[in-house]
């Protein structure tokens, strides 16, 4: 919808990883840089954890796009909340076994063995990926592990990148996962994003769907994006659409920080963020006045009044957009 109003080619803030929107910072940059060090190892293990919405998913998107796809097969396991057993099914599939894949693990071994052979004998390297890491009970992760003793012609048949949340890490380094942690590679933790580095994403990902400067952003709005949103891309994405749906609801060429401020105190109503948590009671209560209590209220009444007239306007202006006849 906003995308219309300001001449945009499409949607620069979905939240669905894109790799054409891949902005290269400076933790994304090195990320990227222990993923290939780790391939050329051609065995073991990679992990690769952030925060939710830090950008994990694309980072890996991006690293697929610079593979030659003759040289690699990908299995991708994106449903971590399964038994072992269940992982090492979904992770076999992922490498062209048949979808009916039941019997004992024994046999779905040895079918695997012959599948790898087979990737093996093309010149193909096998790559499973695992995403949302952290939910695996600690069963599953050495299913993991024993998939990575098997070899083929003396060499590894395949590498495991490993993606999470910070939690993940703490469960690495627990004594049952010794083994698996002597077979990690590379690891790396992706971090948010700088202020500087936040308005650089921004400006990226609207240039990538043909904005020229429609609207133009006060410099303090990228600030107060960043602060808002702690620089972590997802939480991003989310704010600056909601913005932009404003600035054009509100037919406005200019994003302000006030915009910024106001529709993230917005998103965290809607989301339920940002309730405090209530204080525990004290021995003798403070008793506010009654004329506090009543300027408290008119002022609580007041807003009430102004953010009812606002989104009224806004509604207007929506029903505009879509070409839709206001009731009278």
């Amino acid at each position: 919808m906003y995308e219309k109003f300001y001449r945009l080619t499409g949607l620069p803030f979905l939240l669905t990883p894109d790799r054409r929107f891949f902005f290269g910072s400076s933790g994304h940059s090195r990320a990227i840089a222990h993923l290939v060090y780790g391939l050329s190892q051609e065995e073991g293990f990679i992990v690769i954890t952030g925060e939710v919405g830090a950008g994990k998913t694309t980072l890996v998107e991006q690293l697929w796009t610079q593979l030659d796809r003759s040289t690699y097969v990908m299995s991708r396991v994106v449903t971590t909340r399964v038994s072992g057993d269940d992982l090492l099914r979904l992770a076999m599939a992922g490498f062209g076994l048949e979808a009916d894949i039941g019997g004992d693990k024994a046999s779905l071994l040895v079918r695997y063995e012959h599948v790898v052979r087979q990737h093996r004998k093309a010149g193909r390297r096998l790559l499973l990926l695992v995403d949302e890491v952290q939910n695996l009970p600690l069963a599953a992760l050495e299913e993991l592990r024993m998939l990575s003793n098997i070899t083929v012609d003396g060499r590894a048949s395949v590498q495991t990148i490993l993606l999470g949340q910070p939690q993940f890490r703490p469960m690495l380094a627990l004594k049952d996962a010794e083994q698996l942690r002597q077979r990690v590679l590379a690891s790396y933790h992706l971090g948010p994003l700088s202020e500087t580095e936040t308005r650089g994403y921004i400006e990226h990902r609207l240039r990538t769907v043909g904005w020229k400067d429609d609207p133009t952003w006060d410099d303090n709005s990228f600030a107060a994006i960043h602060q808002q949103s702690g620089g972590i891309p997802r939480r991003i994405n989310t704010l600056c659409s909601r913005v932009l749906l404003l600035g054009a609801l509100e037919e406005q060429h200019r994003i302000t920080a006030d915009m910024v401020n106001t529709t993230a105190d917005e998103l965290n109503e809607d989301l339920g963020a940002g309730t405090a948590a209530p204080e525990e009671p004290t021995a003798v209560a403070a008793v506010p006045s009654p004329s506090r209590e009543l300027d408290t209220l008119s002022g609580r009444i007041l807003a009430l009044e102004q953010g009812a007239l606002r989104q009224e306007r806004m509604l207007k202006r929506l029903l505009e957009i879509m070409d839709t006849r206001v009731p009278q």
